[in-house]
């Protein structure tokens, strides 16, 4: 059971100041959302392109959120500044936002809100979000989010695309139900192979389907997957999928479906442009090919590539020569588990392990830590990399036509001066 105090977020809730109040209703001001874009952020619109790398990162404060990095504003597409992950937990309020298409849900009634369960199930299902919240097993654990183009930006040659650095992700606290649990309740029949998952954003253009994925069954079935209600504590923010979010741990967030609304068990595999077209990686285990020789199959992108960044310092941070700094970062996998970082002063040549805080869960990022004093004036190029349980590590070198799952190893640069 949810506490007094979520249980009251959910009754009447006000969307910050540039949200607005009603009973039983979760609604971003249209005119406060399309002035903080700039533009016409709901207007129907194909998906952007990011703007070049020559025009400056500016930052904007949409409804319920902080400053937060601009990409595009139709759909809103808000990258994390880096500093925000030297919080475990990423707050609500700094969380990153994609969206795929202008068609954006700006509110969401509660009273007459209805979670879909359908298809080859033995008892078609419609319940609210007080349904769930009471009919239900509650479930809560840390997760890390990741946009599959997360890094994208620092791909070479470059790549199409939203150009992403290192902030379309973000950890949190999720609390909600177990998917296997719902479809349990609605009954799957025997020849169900694929569950289908989908939003309450719709397609602004004629012929585009809107975003639907699916999973299989077993997948679906594993247990991991939640339907969550809270996240770090509190109702979602409207931008990050009030008011249900489908929460694929390990998993790319291509999956991770917003305003949650369709559930539909398939006999037949999904074939849609966001399965078939859209979001396919090449069919390797390093998610390799070159421009010269596109790979010849792809599929679907799926679990998190292992992958580690700095957090401090900040690119092009300047440090004082012969004064102990702090070196801090993030390790992330699909769940295995980290069991290693590593870092070098010397461009590669050396290697010194980092100290890991404790875990918070297969599925949360994994800080790390090592003390350094930088010992000469001028430039500094550091390097991280990360293994894993399973001895997964990171690349020397990597790329994809999408710019999805990077799994290179990073650096960071600056000064030293003194």
């Amino acid at each position: 059971m949810l506490d007094a105090t979520a249980a009251d977020i959910f009754r009447s809730r006000s969307t910050l100041a540039r949200g607005c109040r009603r009973l039983g209703t979760i609604e971003i001001n249209r005119r406060q959302l399309l002035r903080m874009g700039g533009t016409a952020a709901l207007s129907v619109a194909a998906p952007a392109l990011a703007a070049a790398e020559s025009e400056p990162r500016r930052r904007v404060r949409f409804p319920e959120k902080a400053d937060l990095i601009l990409l595009t504003d139709r759909p809103p597409q808000l990258e994390t500044p880096l500093h925000y992950f030297r919080q475990d937990l990423t707050p609500n309020e700094a969380y990153f936002v994609r969206w795929h298409m202008a068609a954006v849900p700006t509110r969401v009634d509660l009273a007459s809100f209805r979670l879909i369960v359908d298809g080859a199930v033995e008892t078609p299902l419609s319940l609210s979000v007080a349904d769930l919240r009471r009919d239900f097993e509650q479930v809560s654990f840390i997760a890390l989010n990741q946009c599959s183009g997360n890094s994208r930006s620092f791909f070479t040659p470059r790549v199409a695309g939203s150009q992403w650095k290192h902030g379309a992700m973000g950890n949190a606290r999720w609390t909600g139900i177990r998917l296997r649990d719902l479809l349990a309740r609605a009954g799957l029949k025997g020849d169900v192979t694929d569950i289908a998952i989908s939003g309450l954003d719709g397609s602004p253009m004629p012929g585009l389907p809107k975003m639907r994925k699916a999973l299989s069954v077993d997948h679906a079935n594993d247990g991991d997957i939640l339907i969550a209600y809270l996240m770090n504590g509190t109702a979602l923010p409207m931008l990050n999928g009030f008011p249900l979010r489908l929460v694929v741990p390990g998993w790319y967030a291509t999956y991770w479906i917003k305003a949650l609304h369709h559930v539909e068990a398939r006999t037949t595999p999904l074939h849609n442009v966001w399965m078939d077209t859209a979001y396919r990686v090449p069919d390797n285990a390093t998610a390799n090919e070159s421009e010269d020789a596109l790979a010849k199959t792809t599929v679907p992108i799926n679990r998190f590539s292992i992958h580690s960044i700095f957090v401090r310092p900040e690119p092009g941070e300047t440090l004082p020569l012969g004064r102990p700094y702090q070196l801090e970062g993030l390790a992330m996998d699909s769940g295995h588990g980290i069991t290693a970082v590593e870092v070098s002063m010397d461009g590669g040549r050396t290697w010194l392990p980092a100290v890991l805080d404790p875990d918070l869960g297969r599925f949360s990022w994994r800080r790390w830590r090592l003390a350094w004093t930088p010992g000469a004036s001028g430039p500094y190029r550091l390097k991280v990399r990360a293994t894993n349980k399973a001895g997964e590590e990171q690349l020397t070198a990597q790329w994809n036509h999408g710019g999805y799952a990077r799994r290179v190893i990073e650096e960071t640069s600056g000064m030293v001066t003194g």
